[in-house]
C-alpha cells in the first residue's frame, strides 16, 4: 500500500514522489523535483525533472473542478479519455502527438512526453515566428485522426463501441454553454466583453437574431452529430511546435461530435494570430512577411485538408455506399460547411466570452484592440450566417478580408 492508493490532488513534492515510486522511467538514483507548470483553464500540469541528468516527463493530473472556475464541476474520467485517445492517435498520427507513458485510474493523472523542446504556438505566434511546417502537419493530424474514426472507415459497431467509451458529458457542456450559446445571448451573465466594445457586442452580435438562429442550428448539430472522434479543444494553445516539428496535445474534450469542429478552430485561432500581427508590428517587411504567412497558411490548411480528405477516402473507405460517384465531394462539403460555421463561433467565444486568447488581450492600445476584436467578430458572423459558401481556402480568406475591409481606418 502507498499514498497513492486513494485519489488526491497532487502538490509538486508529491508529484516527484509519485514519479519516483509509480514510474519506472527514471533511474532509481535519479534527484527528482517537481513543478507545476500549467496555465490553462481545466487541469493540472507538472514536470518531473532529474537534477542529475535532467530527464524529465510531464505528469497531468484531473481535479474535481475546472481551474478556471470551481462552478464547472467534472468528471476525472477526463485524464482515461485523454491518455487514450493521444495513444490512439499516436496510432493514426504518428509523430504528431506526445508519447504517453502511463495512465493512473486511481491517481486521474497520465504521464507523458516532456515537450519543453518545443514551444506552446501560440506563445510562439505572439512573437510574431512562423512555421512552414505546420499547415502540412496540422492537415495529416486532422484528416487521419478524424476521418479515419468515422463510418466511412470504421465498422459501424466498433464506432458505436468507441462513441460509447468517449461520451464525455460534463466537458461537451462547457462546449455548448461556452462556445454555442453564451457568445450571443450571455444569458448566465458570464460574458467577458472589453468596454469599448460592449455597446458594438450588444448590437451586433446578442441583437442579431439571425445570428442566434444560425448558432441554435450548430449548437444542435453539435449535440447530435457523431461523425468522427474530434479532439474537442484543437487551437494554437493545445499545440508545442518548431519549425520541424508539430504536436498536438490535450484531447480531454475528445468526444464523437462534427469533424468541422476540429478543421474550425484551427482556423479561427490562425486568425487571432493574424489580428495580433496586425495590431501590433509596425509597417514594413517583418510585418508583411509575417501577415502573408498568416493568411497563406489559411489557405494551405483549407486545401490541404481537402486534398488529404478525397485520398484517404479512396484509400480507406469501406462502406459500399461510399463509393457512390460525388458521395465523398457531398460529405466534405458537410464537413467545410461546419468548419465555416464553428471558425465563426470560436471567433465569437474567444472575443467576448469566458475563456479569452492572449492574441487578443495582449493588445494594449485600446483602438487597436477595438478594431482586431471587430475584424475577429465581423469575419465571425459572415462564417456563421454564410457557412453554405465556404469551400476553399481562398473562400476563407475572402471572408477574413471582407472583415478587414469593413473597418479599415
Amino acid at each position: 500500500m502507498t499514498r497513492f492508493d486513494t485519489y488526491f490532488l497532487m502538490k509538486p513534492n508529491d508529484v516527484a514522489e509519485y514519479a519516483k515510486t509509480q514510474l519506472d522511467v527514471f533511474a532509481p538514483d535519479a534527484d527528482l523535483e517537481g513543478a507545476e507548470i500549467g496555465d490553462g483553464n481545466i487541469n493540472f500540469i507538472f514536470r518531473v525533472r532529474d537534477r542529475k541528468t535532467g530527464q524529465s516527463v510531464i505528469v497531468k493530473q484531473a481535479g474535481p473542478t475546472a481551474r478556471i472556475s470551481d462552478a464547472f464541476v467534472l468528471s476525472t474520467d477526463r485524464a482515461r479519455i485523454e491518455a487514450e485517445i493521444l495513444m490512439l492517435e499516436a496510432r493514426l498520427a504518428p509523430g504528431l502527438v506526445p508519447v504517453v507513458y502511463k495512465y493512473d485510474a486511481v491517481m486521474s493523472c497520465c504521464v507523458m512526453e516532456d515537450l519543453s523542446d518545443h514551444e506552446i504556438m501560440r506563445a510562439a505566434l505572439l512573437k510574431h515566428q512562423v512555421f512552414p511546417r505546420f499547415a502540412e502537419d496540422i492537415t495529416t493530424f486532422m484528416v487521419n485522426t478524424l476521418l479515419l474514426t468515422t463510418d466511412v472507415v470504421l465498422d459501424h459497431q466498433e464506432k458505436k463501441r468507441l462513441s460509447g467509451r468517449y461520451i464525455n458529458p460534463e466537458l461537451c457542456e462547457i462546449t455548448e454553454d461556452l462556445v454555442y450559446t453564451e457568445p450571443f445571448n450571455d444569458y448566465k451573465g458570464r460574458n467577458d466583453v472589453f468596454g469599448p466594445n460592449q455597446a458594438w457586442v450588444e448590437a451586433n452580435l446578442y441583437g442579431d437574431a439571425a445570428l442566434r438562429l444560425e448558432a441554435a442550428k450548430l449548437k444542435f448539430d453539435f449535440l447530435t452529430n457523431g461523425q468522427a472522434l474530434i479532439h474537442g479543444d484543437l487551437h494554437t494553445g493545445s499545440i508545442f511546435i518548431t519549425p520541424e516539428s508539430t504536436k498536438v496535445i490535450d484531447p480531454e474534450f475528445a468526444f464523437y461530435g462534427p469533424m468541422g469542429y476540429d478543421v474550425g478552430n484551427v482556423i479561427a485561432n490562425l486568425i487571432f494570430a493574424w489580428a495580433n500581427g496586425d495590431a501590433t508590428l509596425p509597417a514594413g517587411a517583418e510585418r508583411d512577411a509575417y501577415l502573408g504567412w498568416i493568411e497563406n497558411t489559411i489557405v494551405a490548411v483549407v486545401d490541404l485538408f481537402n486534398q488529404k480528405f478525397l485520398a484517404a477516402w479512396a484509400a480507406n473507405a469501406r462502406d459500399v455506399f461510399t463509393r457512390e460517384p460525388g458521395f465523398d465531394r457531398w460529405y466534405l462539403d458537410t464537413v467545410l460547411r461546419d468548419t465555416a460555421g464553428v471558425c465563426g463561433l470560436e471567433l465569437c467565444r474567444r472575443t467576448v466570452g469566458l475563456a479569452h486568447v492572449k492574441d487578443l488581450t495582449s493588445i494594449t492600445d485600446a483602438a487597436a484592440r477595438v478594431r482586431a476584436e471587430r475584424i475577429c467578430l465581423t469575419a465571425a458572423k459572415d462564417y456563421i450566417k454564410q457557412r453554405e459558401s465556404y469551400r476553399t481556402g481562398a473562400d476563407f480568406l475572402a471572408g477574413m478580408k471582407r472583415a478587414i475591409a469593413a473597418h479599415s481606418t
